[in-house]
């Protein structure tokens, strides 16, 4: 008996391209591309390139828990280990949240607001509350050669994994992490405070997708009650440590959270407030100055 053809990237690919949307997950085409690459070693990019390429035998074993794990709702970032963001790879440990591609909102009003305020080659001193995989400060860090910055968390894994995400982004040598809750040791005069603290509310946790619920760690989502608790914590002492001119607080919000979050930047002492939204034109980040 012949032995059995091994199976190559294109049919592959398109096997769990199938798969993946017969159960109705979003984006399978993404996904497969990523498991795929993963499992074979390919840059995405070059699936197509290498599509009469045979898998091995680890290969394919890899690729069907790759696809048994999508199907059972744990994301591709989770499967593979790691996730993109601004351009850059960044390593997930079970301690960080998956970076998503809405706090890249973030990154632009910050980029914009420095490009308004003397530029991006001044020497900028930047504090990232509750850093997890270190994805916000790192991006900042690449696109801003002469500033540096402070990454807190108060799990120690997700300061690690920052850690290796700064070296393994080339920038390490301008980084400090320390594991503290907010800016309990913080000391001195910031130009720019930035967060993507925890806002959902308590009750709403059990409603979010499996995706999020159950692989994203609990104190990374969770900001009390009203999800609000962590941002009046970060505007109260933001107030006295941002610079008096050209320095800002950027945080990252829920869609329906802008009116709330600016009341309470509001009532700690921040006049100059902002909003800027998404790609899918939702409220996504308060921009606050003194």
């Amino acid at each position: 008996m012949a032995a059995q053809a091994k199976p190559v990237v294109g049919a592959a690919y398109r096997r769990v391209r199938d798969a993946l949307r017969a159960a109705g997950l979003a984006s399978p085409e993404t996904d497969a591309r990523l498991l795929v690459a993963d499992a074979t070693g390919l840059a995405p990019a070059r699936l197509v390139l290498e599509e009469g390429r045979s898998l091995s035998d680890a290969e394919a074993e890899r690729l069907e828990a790759h696809l048994a794990a999508r199907l059972q709702r744990m994301p591709v970032g989770r499967i593979i280990g790691r996730r993109a963001f601004w351009g850059l790879d960044f390593e997930l440990t079970p301690e960080t949240l998956e970076p998503r591609s809405d706090t890249e909102t973030l990154i632009e009003a910050a980029l914009d607001f420095i490009d308004q305020t003397g530029g991006r080659e001044r020497a900028l001193r930047i504090v990232d509350l509750g850093t997890g995989t270190g994805a916000i400060l790192v991006a900042l860090l690449s696109e801003l050669p002469n500033a540096w910055g402070l990454a807190s968390d108060i799990q120690p894994g997700a300061l690690h994994a920052a850690r290796r995400n700064a070296a393994r982004n080339g920038v390490a040598n301008r980084a400090a992490f320390v594991c503290m809750s907010w800016m309990d040791a913080v000391a001195g005069e910031w130009d720019l405070i930035v967060s993507n603290p925890p806002y959902i509310p308590t009750a709403v946790i059990a409603e979010l997708e499996p995706e999020v619920r159950a692989h994203d760690p609990l104190a990374a989502l969770d900001g009390g009650p009203d999800g609000l608790l962590p941002y009046r914590e970060i505007a109260a002492v933001s107030a006295r440590l941002l610079r008096p001119v050209d320095a800002a607080l950027m945080v990252e919000i829920g869609y329906d959270q802008a009116a709330d979050v600016m009341g309470i930047c509001r009532e700690a002492g921040f006049h100059q407030l902002d909003i800027r939204h998404d790609l899918a034109q939702r409220d996504r980040v308060v921009v606050a100055r003194r």
